[in-house]
């Protein structure tokens, strides 16, 4: 059987082309930052997974940009471990010298901070507790010495702050410093609150927390002597 070829023009070539581009040519008019968006969106993404009782995140858009692009402290700082969101808070100013002081010790001078939030997505699922990935998670506490920020609390009052942190003494020392000032401001204010309740001329003395107790204490005696007589 033989097969006849047929020789085409080049008048039947551009025609040909010309009808192939209408029907296969579609013009993209989305922006750069639509197109980035999009494909960031589509295949940066990877569905958790559950083992037993543990289940890892779903890592998405939003993940990802704060590893390269962080907005905030938080996001910043975020493979130390415990994030701090509110930063016209009290408590951010307190231990916002306690982040820096962990990240000075816990970074290597040639790593940059995004490798380190990398690994603490990847590795760690952006968690203290969770491990996605044994490799990059064991590679995270190699680089930072295992130096990490895991909870931040209060207890019997709003200034009884509580600080947990994995780190040298020196960082320890800092923490317990920060958590002794906290509550000894804490308690003065409320201290000086109570003593110009009962006595709003009373005269102040800031510094001491064990001489404004005395001050109240005098105050309420004189107050149920005052009563009784």
């Amino acid at each position: 059987m033989k097969v006849h070829l047929k020789k085409l023009s080049q008048k039947d070539i551009e025609e040909r082309k010309a009808n192939y581009d209408v029907f296969v040519e579609v013009k993209d008019t989305r922006t750069f930052s639509e197109k980035a968006k999009s494909f960031f969106q589509s295949a940066l993404f990877w569905v958790g997974r559950k083992k037993e009782r543990i289940h890892t995140i779903d890592i998405g858009f939003k993940n990802i940009r704060a590893v390269f692009f962080p907005m905030n402290f938080a996001e910043k700082y975020r493979y130390l471990g415990t994030s701090i969101w509110n930063e016209d808070g009290e408590y951010y100013k307190a231990l916002f010298p306690l982040v820096l002081a962990l990240d000075y010790e816990a970074k290597p001078k040639w790593c940059p901070r995004w490798f380190l939030r990398f690994l603490h997505l990847f590795g760690s699922d952006n968690s203290i507790v969770r491990v996605r990935n044994r490799t990059l998670h064991n590679l995270e506490n190699r680089l930072t010495k295992g130096i990490m920020f895991t909870d931040w609390k209060t207890k019997w009052s709003d200034y009884d702050l509580r600080i947990s942190i994995y780190g040298p003494k020196h960082l320890q020392e800092l923490a317990s410093a920060i958590e002794n000032r906290f509550y000894s401001k804490g308690r003065q204010t409320e201290l000086v609150d109570q003593i110009k309740a009962i006595d709003p001329e009373a005269s102040i003395m800031w510094g001491s927390t064990s001489r404004l107790e005395n001050q109240l204490e005098k105050l309420e005696k004189q107050l149920e002597d005052g009563k009784q007589n």
